[in-house]
């Protein structure tokens, strides 16, 4: 367990942005035999482990067997809520010089306050008539968000209403001399001038670990589940065609050339399929998507928030979630449900009180444009889109192995009968 957790406390504090996290996650591949395809480049499959990279903040893994009858997909996102640098950054005002920045995905407003905040994401640099892309990870504080003294706001304690164009603009230096350019540039000794960027404020504070229970961390959500999905894939094996995807975009809605909105996954699967001669339709007819992802854990102090039957606390399993609005059915969850009891892995439903709003699914917006079986599983947690979040050891260690029972598993979908082999 505690390399398990190593392991995961690893990729969280290389995961700042999408683009590290699949810059360590492609490194990983290598490490493990894993050969990169080129999207623009014809592909030559046998029996083997390739990925496949789009946007430099997606990627699709997968192991070849030509006598594959359906893929077993698991899908993660890697991106996580913080802050977009928006262009022409710097303002000078008030005696500090400033960022303008937008929130990135839902965050929890007050908890990215008074924050030690770094920078992360893809540069361009031009040099004479090239641009070279260059992605980056600056490690250390560079920008903080004060909030208001109490002594200045007697109602800080009582109104957390914040403005985002106001209250959640950071500072980077007293001099107005200096830009956001000087500072990257000094950090990574470059010597050209950036001539475009994709760049992220994230918390850099250190995850811990607590009482041997919990993982607080910057991004939880859902490098956490990044994580367990690509320990299953590479440490599993099958006779069918195992895939693995980390997606870029869901927290602002998938809606994105390397999104779960987009053609990614279901040209590569296209292309597999073409390269193998294997019937597509026959393939997804008798495939599984699986969409692995965070949710809410009982509150210890506000268990009004939670539904009436499914909203477990902490250290309650695995979560099948049932929602109108995802993806579960009850073919998909009858297969999870005999993976849990097969193997004694704790479970629980989880389902969102009818008066709160629920978000579509990886797999719910992948349905757009592949059809396939699906379910939403994934881990509950504290404090979702906070610069800090909390986990539990236990729960997703259960959702690694079950991950990996998914991969390993056979089964087959008849028109009224599932069964397992």
């Amino acid at each position: 367990m505690k390399n398990f957790t190593r392991e995961l406390i690893d990729l969280i504090k290389h995961s700042s942005c999408s683009f590290t996290c699949i810059k360590k996650i492609k490194n990983i591949l290598i490490k493990n035999n894993y050969q990169e395809l080129k999207e623009d480049e014809y592909w030559k499959l046998k029996s083997g482990k390739y990925f496949v990279i789009r946007n430099d903040s997606s990627l699709i893994a997968f192991n070849i067997n030509k006598k594959a009858e359906k893929f077993k997909i698991v899908a993660t996102h890697t991106d996580t809520p913080s802050f977009i640098i928006k262009p022409n950054a710097e303002y000078y005002e008030n005696g500090y010089l400033k960022l303008n920045v937008a929130p990135y995905g839902g965050i929890l407003n007050y908890g990215f306050m008074d924050r030690p905040l770094s920078i992360a994401g893809r540069i361009i640099l031009k040099k004479q008539n090239e641009y070279q892309k260059r992605i980056i990870d600056l490690k250390k504080g560079i920008a903080i968000i004060p909030s208001i003294a109490i002594h200045q706001n007697d109602k800080a304690n009582s109104n957390l209403d914040l403005n985002t164009q106001i209250d959640l603009i950071p500072i980077i230096s007293l001099n107005k001399n200096n830009s956001l350019n000087k500072i990257i540039t000094k950090e990574l000794h470059a010597k050209n001038n950036i001539f475009e960027y994709d760049l992220y404020l994230y918390n850099n504070e250190e995850p811990q670990i607590i009482n041997d229970e919990f993982i607080t961390s910057p991004r939880i959500d859902n490098i956490s589940c990044t994580y367990v999905g690509l320990k299953a894939f590479l440490e599993s094996s099958s006779k069918d065609i195992n895939v693995y995807v980390a997606f870029n975009s869901e927290e602002i809605g998938s809606n994105t050339y390397e999104g779960a909105d987009s053609n990614f996954l279901i040209d590569t699967l296209k292309k597999i399929c073409h390269k193998l001669n294997l019937d597509l339709t026959k393939m997804l007819n008798n495939s599984i998507i699986v969409s692995t992802d965070n949710t809410h854990a009982m509150h210890p102090n506000h268990s009004n928030l939670a539904d009436h039957t499914n909203n477990p606390p902490l250290n309650s399993g695995i979560m099948i979630m049932k929602e109108t609005s995802g993806s579960t059915n009850s073919i998909s969850s009858t297969i999870f449900k005999h993976i849990c009891e097969k193997n004694k892995i704790k479970y629980s439903y989880y389902t969102s009180r009818n008066d709160y709003a629920t978000g579509s699914t990886l797999a719910n917006v992948s349905l757009k444009h592949l059809s396939i079986n699906s379910i939403d599983i994934g881990l509950v947690m504290l404090a979702m889109h906070s610069s800090y979040e909390t986990i539990n050891i236990n729960d997703i260690y259960l959702l690694y192995k079950t991950l990996k029972k998914f991969y390993e598993i056979n089964y087959n979908i008849y028109n009224d009968t599932i069964k397992f082999l």
